[in-house]
């Protein structure tokens, strides 16, 4: 995926994202399957670009128990709310579901006019409040997921918007079995035998991550 096809540098040439990029001190780093990109309670000042694989971002109770709040896939930004508050620490933490590939750049940068007076940064900035607004609106669509009281209501709910967002009744979700539960803030036990019941019922078909919703 090229850097000028994602959301963030929208509007930008290559070359100026080459430019851009220097500017803003950014670093590539890799993580392998399973290892902690970010950690809860940390302060941090740079937002982060999913370049190839899959981030999680989940949060862990004092109790033990773990909530999945969202994916990050190849092109989509993390922590940058975090990046935006001096001082506030992560409330989560964000982790590689895959061998995954992450560029860093420092927000402060981002926000800010160069020494260089670069015409970029007008756009990436504009670009980077998009990004905010429909982080703000995927927290939105998860409300409205775990609003259901039954099990069944919060999958329908969550498969037809992934439905929607695939303009087909066949799609993938980014989840596990596991992962999905924690999403849905539902018991994984509890959940598959309503998957079963459902799939008994004609209301789905599905293996592994695929999901087809019948009519």
């Amino acid at each position: 995926m090229k850097l000028s096809d994602m959301q963030l540098f929208r509007g930008l040439e290559e070359d100026d994202i080459s430019s851009l990029l220097s500017c803003l001190n950014s670093v590539k780093r890799n993580y392998k399957k399973g290892e902690v990109i970010l950690s809860e309670g940390s302060i941090i000042e740079n937002i982060g670009i999913v370049l190839s694989g899959m981030a999680m971002i989940s949060c862990n109770e004092i109790w033990g128990n773990t909530s999945i709040l969202g994916s990050v896939a190849p092109g989509s930004v993390f922590a940058e709310v975090y990046a935006c508050i001096p001082g506030q620490p992560m409330l989560v933490t964000v982790s590689a579901v895959e061998d995954t590939s992450v560029l860093f750049m420092n927000v402060g940068r981002v926000l800010t006019t160069c020494t260089n007076a670069c015409p970029f940064h007008t756009n990436l900035a504009r670009n980077l409040l998009t990004v905010c607004a429909h982080k703000s609106l995927q927290l939105s669509q998860r409300i409205l997921h775990t609003s259901s009281k039954s099990i069944r209501g919060r999958l329908m709910s969550y498969f037809s918007e992934c439905a929607k967002h695939a303009g087909s009744n066949s799609f993938l979700i980014p989840y596990n079995r596991q992962q999905l539960a924690d999403y849905l803030n539902v018991d994984r036990s509890t959940m598959c035998n309503e998957l079963s019941k459902m799939q008994k019922d004609g209301m789905i078909e599905y293996k592994k991550n695929r999901i087809l919703l019948k009519d």
